[in-house]
């Protein structure tokens, strides 16, 4: 069933039926839906589920509509301390959030929406006998990692520290996603990326647990960026991530939930 045959009462009814979805602006004047579009900087890693809470978010508010810009959360730190044009930005690290604040571009403070682990990802049935982060140190596989400054990259370094284990990757992606892809096309051997991507690649992939006491604690940021064009919208989208409804659906792609 559309919201959008209903029009504004089907919209009132949802949001009076559970109030804990941010789907409309408090601060609105009773009754008004949202409208215009606000654009979301997310990190690369937050695409799937991040376009899932933009679906929900525009099905309950007909005439307002989601942008996404998903990339590195380094270069999205950058483009929105020199260039500007977010409403919100989602950071897959609190350093590159801090970046932003520290500018004074960030309205109110950050808040955590959910939190990740890393895993080795390899293509399926393990062709290469991969067990360990150790394995990853042997100089006839291939092996991509994400770039230093980007957070998939640092936590990926920060994991092979805690081994012991010095690697020399063949490529250095923009992004996590730039580590997946040549794994699932065959291109490397094997890269560290986040669960949530080993999980968002289906059977293109087969990822490999890091023990917990190697292993890093992703966390997520959201926050508001000052001067967005549409502020109102922008913070209705980050009440609807840090809902109920919205940590399920983070839930549901292998975030683990705020």
């Amino acid at each position: 069933m559309k919201l959008k045959a209903f029009g504004l009462l089907a919209v009132v009814l949802l949001v009076g039926c559970r109030p804990e979805v941010g789907y409309q602006d408090p601060g609105s004047p009773a009754g008004q839906q949202l409208s215009g579009s606000a654009t979301v900087f997310a990190a690369a890693s937050l695409t799937e589920s991040f376009q899932q809470i933009g679906k929900l978010f525009e099905d309950a508010n007909p005439s307002a509509q989601i942008v996404f810009n998903f990339s590195s959360s380094s270069g999205l730190a950058t483009q929105i301390s020199e260039q500007g044009g977010a409403d919100v930005y989602a950071s897959a690290d609190r350093a590159n959030m801090d970046k932003v604040a520290d500018r004074s571009l960030i309205d109110g403070s950050a808040q955590v929406f959910a939190r990740n682990r890393l895993e080795i990802v390899v293509a399926p049935g393990n062709p290469k006998g991969i067990k360990t982060l150790a394995d990853l140190a042997n100089p006839e596989l291939k092996v991509v990692l994400a770039a230093p400054q980007v957070p998939a990259g640092h936590y990926a370094r920060e994991a092979l520290d805690n081994a012991g284990v010095t690697i020399r990757p063949v490529s250095e992606a923009v992004d996590v996603k730039g580590v997946l892809g040549p794994v699932t096309l065959g291109e490397a051997d094997a890269g560290i990326v986040y669960a949530t991507d080993i999980k968002a690649a289906g059977s293109r992939a087969e990822g490999l647990a890091i023990p917990e006491d190697l292993n890093v604690n992703a966390e997520y940021p959201i926050a508001l960026v000052k001067n967005g064009r549409n502020a109102q919208v922008g913070r209705a989208f980050i009440d609807l991530v840090l809902s109920e409804e919205g940590q399920q659906v983070m839930a549901d792609h292998g975030f683990i939930p705020a």
